[in-house]
């Protein structure tokens, strides 16, 4: 009798999320097409998430928190997060990871390009910073957020960022000046 109840136990724990439809935890999703690793197709509608910026404006070296948010009751369990030039289809700068909820990916071989979630607990918020890299245009924090494994929005979109043009010399806020004499 041992002997069957441990059967039983371990046909339940393996199979049963399976078949009642419990959500996997190992949902990842692409870093290109920003697509989960399994067949459903994405919602259409409104998404009920929002990326939050603390700048409009960046200079290389500057971090930007960003915030990626459930409105309402609509949390999630999954995600990824990147910062990509308008019109650009790959990750731009860096995340520095300090929400246990999160971990940093490896798109293109750079660490930490993007962000996603760490585990499949159900969130309301979290929150990263972005490090501007040098030599970038415009940009928007781009997301995939998953809510449950039948509901996920692609392509959410933050505010458009502007890289701007400092002139400063050697991290002092001295400007550089043409000065032109006429003799």
């Amino acid at each position: 009798m041992r002997r069957h109840s441990c059967f039983v136990f371990l046909f339940c724990g393996i199979f049963l999320p399976g078949i009642f439809g419990f959500p996997q935890t190992n949902t990842s999703i692409d870093c290109d097409s920003l697509l989960p690793n399994y067949e459903a197709e994405p919602q259409t509608s409104a998404p009920p998430y929002i990326i939050a910026v603390s700048f409009d404006n960046f200079e290389p070296g500057n971090e930007v928190q960003v915030t990626l948010e459930a409105l309402g009751d609509a949390g999630f369990k999954g995600f990824n997060l990147q910062a990509r030039e308008i019109d650009g289809d790959v990750p731009v700068g860096t995340f520095k990871i300090t929400d246990p909820n999160t971990k940093g990916l490896e798109c293109h071989n750079v660490t930490n390009s993007a962000v996603s979630h760490a585990n499949s607990d159900v969130k309301q918020k979290v929150t990263t910073t972005w490090i501007a890299p040098k030599d970038v245009r415009e940009l928007q924090f781009i997301a995939t957020v998953v809510q449950n494994l039948e509901n996920f929005w692609v392509g959410i979109q933050s505010k458009t960022l502007t890289p701007t043009h400092s002139e400063s010399v050697n991290g002092t806020e001295k400007s550089k000046r043409k000065v032109c004499f006429n003799v």
